[in-house]
């Protein structure tokens, strides 16, 4: 694929137009501000000694399941504040909501930004009980970028390293991810990763060693840019479990959005996803 033909199918904010980029960003903030008015949680908590970024916790609980979301912004751009909006659609279902800030590309490399976010986990898993949060039951999401972290938190080979569990991450349900970044390489987003081939692919999810397989739903919009449906495509046969769902009249910005709502499918997908981590065989 040619440059330009790479650009379009990963360039999402230019293929949906800068007015509608605009009212969409402006949807996230005041859909996560709105959620979280009057719930229950702590905001601000530093879950990483070394970087001292932040975590906001919604909607605790005793012991419930939690759904730790990372956002998007291509890993340069937005913040926990825009992303919430899906606290208290999980609270009245019984489950707790973490979303963590990681430190923005060109701040930090990605592989520094890959490391804090799998602190998010270990922090979850080691301080979740004193919150009301059941360390057992960590189910991760994100968009876009924030899909692409999700995953390189369900993929294995990191977790021994932080102590964890290998099925630390029970379940996953990244939106719009990135799971092959080496295209990136290529387009304007390299602006500020500043990537090489060999690093994109040891950062790949895709290109991750064998490893447990946790359940999964991977969700992409019917109106996302090409390279995201592709890539999401690809990434579910490559995960071998799991549903993939193609949501239409949904584009790459508002298809997460949808979580705000219960009777909406991704919604119902994803609060199967957190039961079943309640089962045990």
């Amino acid at each position: 694929m040619d440059d330009e033909r790479l650009d379009l199918a990963y360039n999402v904010r230019r293929k949906a137009g800068e007015e509608l980029f605009a009212r969409h960003m402006l949807r996230y903030r005041e859909m996560s501000d709105g959620a979280v008015d009057g719930l229950p949680g702590t905001p601000g908590i530093v879950y990483d000694e070394v970087s001292g970024e932040r975590l906001d916790l919604w909607g605790p609980g005793e012991a419930r399941p939690v759904f730790v979301y990372f956002h998007g912004g291509y890993w340069a751009a937005l913040s926990r504040a825009e992303s919430a909006f899906m606290a208290r659609m999980l609270h009245d279902a019984g489950v707790a909501t973490v979303v963590p800030d990681y430190t923005l590309a060109p701040g930090a490399t990605l592989e520094e930004i890959v490391r804090q976010v799998r602190s998010v986990i270990a922090w979850v898993h080691r301080h979740g009980p004193e919150h009301g949060l059941d360390p057992e039951r960590i189910v991760v999401g994100g968009s876009s970028a924030g899909g692409h972290l999700a995953a390189m938190t369900m993929v294995g080979g990191w977790q021994k390293e932080l102590g964890l569990p290998d099925d630390v991450v029970k379940a996953g349900m990244p939106f719009s991810g990135l799971y092959d970044i080496r295209p990136l390489v290529r387009v304007y987003v390299n602006q500020w990763l500043g990537l090489d081939e060999e690093r994109a692919a040891a950062l790949s999810p895709e290109l991750a060693g064998d490893g447990r397989r946790c359940p999964a739903v991977f969700a992409v919009a019917a109106g996302d840019g090409d390279g995201f449906l592709e890539q999401s495509r690809r990434f579910h046969r490559h995960w071998g479990r799991g549903e993939l769902m193609v949501v239409e009249d949904r584009d790459h910005f508002d298809v997460v959005l949808d979580l705000a709502d219960p009777e909406a499918p991704v919604s119902r997908a994803l609060l199967t996803l957190i039961r079943e981590t309640g089962r045990h065989d």
